[in-house]
């Protein structure tokens, strides 16, 4: 049985409050990942792939992080508490060698093209 002072009694309101809190900050930061999306598109060169990219792994992660918060919400004790976290820690770990990978990797064939691109004029 889990100890008492361990529990956590989170009055139904806060725990909507927060959900609402974390609805509207996914919401804004969608937006404003659209708009950057937007903008690369709209600016084309040759780190215009790395760019997309970054956005699309900076995207995964907000959408991950949100979705933690929302498991975090919904937590009855500390030790649950501190399996999410744990969880959480673990998948990020995984996740962010996995994009570095993919990061530098882009980076590195983009770097190879960009001698055999020509500019382009304005």
């Amino acid at each position: 049985m889990m100890d008492p002072k361990l529990t956590m009694d989170v009055p139904p309101q806060v725990r909507e409050f927060a959900k609402k809190s974390v609805d509207q900050a996914e919401k804004a930061v969608s937006t404003f990942l659209d708009s950057a999306s937007k903008s690369v598109a709209m600016a084309p060169g040759p780190m215009t792939d790395v760019a997309k990219q970054a956005l699309a792994i900076t995207e995964a992660n907000l959408k991950s992080s949100f979705e933690y918060a929302r498991r975090l919400m919904q937590a009855k004790d500390v030790g649950e508490l501190m399996q999410l976290q744990s969880d959480f820690l673990r998948s990020q770990f995984g996740v962010a060698t996995e994009q570095f990978n993919k990061m530098t990797g882009g980076a590195t064939s983009t770097a190879k093209d960009a001698p055999n691109e020509k500019p382009e004029l304005i």
